[in-house]
């Protein structure tokens, strides 16, 4: 590649005509191949050659002596650190052995002594350990940080992963979950849906807030917010607004880290001809009406336009 660089070529690279301060020996020659005019050689060659440090036994080879500079110490180091451990290992050793021929001699001996140089291997039981460690440090660290053991995070309901064969009530059937007996779950329904709220008695079951719910399947309730007149599943008539709400507590149970889905319930068919529930709130019903209607002429008016 040099000669597409440069065609006629380099000249060969010379030393100076005059080398000052370069090494020399007791002649007063200069060390290694550095006279005047002649190419430079090796680097090595050219490194002033000159150490002053004291030298010491090489470890490995007694009969030779090794520098004490810079780039020789970690190894002298770990050299030393090694003696010493054989050393502590020597010790050991005499002083078991001694402890043996006092046992023979039936003589009292304290407890054995283990090993000093003796490596501490890490298994299972010490990883173990580790982890547990770690995962108290966690728990403490959220109870100070935050003032929740799990970080202010809730645990999830491991049930809802188990896998089990959804059941199917009757009305009847379902009614029979709404509490009063203390050895049986409370079952709740919305649209269908079953939803133990086991965890939650004290509101579900007899005396809590939410009692007249358990039991039956009140879906209208949770539209309309006729929690004593619409304990029912019939859902004719309602407004978007009030569909979206039972969509919305369907959902929330059904999402929920509390309360778990169990079955389905089913319903008879509803007489078309049977008249709506009434209202709790006739203004309330008549306004969401009256918004809804406004809302779709608005929509179908943005539609010509």
């Amino acid at each position: 590649m040099s000669w597409i660089l440069n065609p006629e070529g380099q000249p060969q690279r010379r030393r100076p005509t005059k080398l000052k301060e370069f090494p020399k020996d007791a002649d007063g020659k200069p060390l290694g191949p550095q006279t005047p005019g002649t190419a430079p050689g090796s680097p090595w060659a050219d490194f002033p050659l000159k150490d002053e440090y004291p030298t010491v036994a090489d470890p490995v080879d007694p009969d030779r002596q090794v520098s004490t500079k810079q780039a020789n110490r970690p190894f002298l180091a770990y050299a030393k650190y090694r003696a010493e451990r054989d050393e502590a290992h020597q010790e050991w050793l005499k002083r078991k052995k001694e402890r043996e021929e006092k046992l023979a001699r039936g003589e009292e001996v304290g407890p054995e002594e283990p090993d000093p140089t003796e490596e501490v291997e890490v298994g299972c039981l010490g990883i173990l350990k580790f982890i547990l460690y770690v995962a108290l440090f966690v728990v403490l660290a959220g109870k100070f940080f935050t003032g929740s053991f799990l970080w202010e995070q809730e645990l999830p309901n491991l049930r809802q992963f188990v896998p089990t064969s959804q059941r199917l009530f009757s009305e009847s059937h379902l009614a029979q979950y709404d509490g009063t007996d203390p050895e049986k779950p409370v079952f709740i329904a919305i649209d269908g849906d079953v939803f133990d709220v086991s965890s939650n008695r004290a509101t579900y079951g007899p005396g809590g807030s939410y009692h007249m719910m358990a039991g039956k399947d009140a879906a209208r309730a949770y539209g309309t917010g006729c929690f004593q007149t619409h304990l029912t599943h019939d859902l004719r008539g309602l407004s978007e607004s009030e569909m979206r709400g039972v969509e919305h507590w369907k959902k929330f149970y059904a999402d929920s880290k509390k309360y778990y889905k169990v079955g389905r319930v089913s319903h008879p068919s509803i007489d078309p001809a049977n008249p709506y529930p009434e209202h709790c709130d006739p203004k309330k019903a008549q306004a969401a009406k009256e918004r809804e209607r406004e809302a779709g002429a608005g929509a179908q008016k943005h539609e010509e336009l």
